[in-house]
């Protein structure tokens, strides 16, 4: 009886001590809870909300707090993270945590689960949510468009004001800039020998052209995208020229001006703007939605049963006195065998940086180097200035042709739309490490919806 009586003592005082010594390291920061930054997800209506989380990250800690309302956009989101967790290959663990309720942003502030609030959904609350989160002193990564129209880029200002008076740094999710053929293309305008200077151009001949078309049905992570109905309607996605120009514009700022800190006031004019819709029949408007009717919202832009979208912009203005085109178009759906496409143009007083992405590149992007100049001079002078390009990217080559060279890139390069979330994620946690964002970041991202949202404003004041 004693022996039995020992016995369980022991047991008694083993797993005590166990468990002490769990909370002794979890209190130490060994325990995955101790990880510095804990993701906050708020309402995540867009698919790029899941992309963020198509892989795991070493200072993230793996519960994210979920939070939104009731209904389809939570549950595509929550099914595309279950994908993740369950891949055969490099499965992520993401364990999800969700709230849902009419209060699910008060929820959130009021709780504070987390230190890093992302935001990729509907963008009509987004800049009202990045403003309060930022005032609650909580750190935000958010998909672009930050603003969708003039008054959301007076109170994304604010927010940025906020965010540093508060000590959380505020940031959008740019993944163009992690396409190669961007980056070599920036890369190679940093180069006197090759490209020269940039020029300025005119208005009918701009010196830096950057377009892009994209679809609303397409494949993302192997299955057909389900978009939800909110997406049609720009009041709540915001208009071709305020979303995905907002990447181009970003290029060029990133491309033409390096590093440089831009004062929207006096760096930037605005020169012409033009905005048109793609029509969408009811047969498509299901397959992208997956509904039989078009929600009482979109009603207003219905004739005779085609929905007609504002997805469609162009805008022609100078930045810093250089002349610059961005356009985009959304078609429908792209032909069997093709996607999305991007085209770039950079002119230098040397040589032009194009990006062409069509038929004859088999519709992935590559960068060539064209020039006027045929001589041996400038064709060593390339291959010598080349080499530092070839150091910072081992395995990139030119290869010349009728017009100039082609930039060949190996295949480790060509990541992916996706994986360039992962990308820009782990750039900003870099910055939430050091603290701080780059001197120009701010003001360039200032400068950037300044743009996009006074496009807009002057194309529709148009009769």
């Amino acid at each position: 009886m004693k022996g039995k009586l020992f016995m369980i003592a022991l047991t008694g005082i083993l797993a005590l001590n166990q468990g002490c010594n769990q909370k002794k390291e979890e209190a130490e920061g060994t325990g995955e809870s101790k990880k510095p930054l804990s993701l906050i997800v708020v309402e995540p209506g867009h698919f790029h909300a899941a992309l963020v989380q198509k892989s795991m990250y070493g200072d993230v800690d793996s519960v994210v707090h979920v939070y939104a309302s009731e209904g389809p956009d939570v549950k595509a989101y929550l099914d595309k993270i279950e994908k993740y967790n369950t891949r055969p290959e490099d499965p992520t663990h993401w364990k999800e945590e969700v709230y849902t309720g009419t209060d699910f942003f008060d929820k959130m502030i009021s709780e504070k689960k987390g230190n890093v609030v992302v935001l990729a959904g509907n963008n009509q609350k987004k800049t009202d949510f990045i403003k309060k989160s930022v005032d609650a002193g909580l750190n935000v990564l958010a998909d672009k468009p930050m603003a969708i129209d003039a008054a959301g880029f007076d109170k994304l200002q604010e927010a940025f004001t906020s965010a540093e008076k508060n000590k959380v740094l505020l940031y959008d999710i740019m993944t163009e800039r992690y396409e190669i053929t961007n980056t070599l293309q920036r890369e190679l305008a940093l180069l006197p020998d090759i490209f020269g200077e940039l020029q300025k151009g005119t208005p009918a001949n701009p010196s830096v052209v950057k377009e892009s078309v994209h679809h609303f049905f397409k494949y993302i992570s192997g299955e057909a995208l389900v978009r939800p109905t909110w997406f049609f309607d720009v009041n709540q996605q915001g208009e071709g020229m305020v979303d995905v120009t907002t990447h181009l514009v970003d290029l060029v700022q990133w491309s033409c001006f390096p590093n440089v800190s831009l004062d929207y006031k006096n760096d930037i004019k605005l020169l012409s703007t033009k905005r048109s819709a793609t029509q969408i029949t009811p047969s498509q408007f299901k397959l992208v939605t997956k509904s039989d009717t078009y929600p009482e919202f979109l009603k207003k832009d219905v004739k005779d049963t085609t929905l007609n979208v504002y997805s469609n912009g162009e805008l022609n203005y100078t930045l810093k006195g250089v002349h610059a085109k961005v356009s985009v178009i959304w078609n429908f759906q792209a032909p069997e065998g093709t996607g999305d496409t991007h085209y770039s143009i950079m002119k230098g007083s040397k040589a032009n940086l194009i990006v062409r992405q069509g038929k004859d590149q088999k519709y992935k992007p590559v960068l060539y180097i064209e020039s006027t100049d045929k001589s041996k001079a400038y064709e060593d002078a390339l291959a010598t200035g080349f080499k530092s390009v070839q150091e910072k990217f081992p395995g990139i080559e030119l290869k010349k042709n009728a017009a100039g060279w082609e930039i060949t890139i190996p295949a480790k390069y060509d990541t992916g739309h996706e994986s360039h979330f992962a990308q820009v994620a782990n750039k900003y946690m870099e910055y939430l490490k050091a603290g701080k964002l780059p001197e120009w970041e701010v003001p360039n991202m200032i400068a950037k919806y300044y743009t996009t949202t006074l496009a807009l404003k002057q194309a529709k004041e148009k009769k």
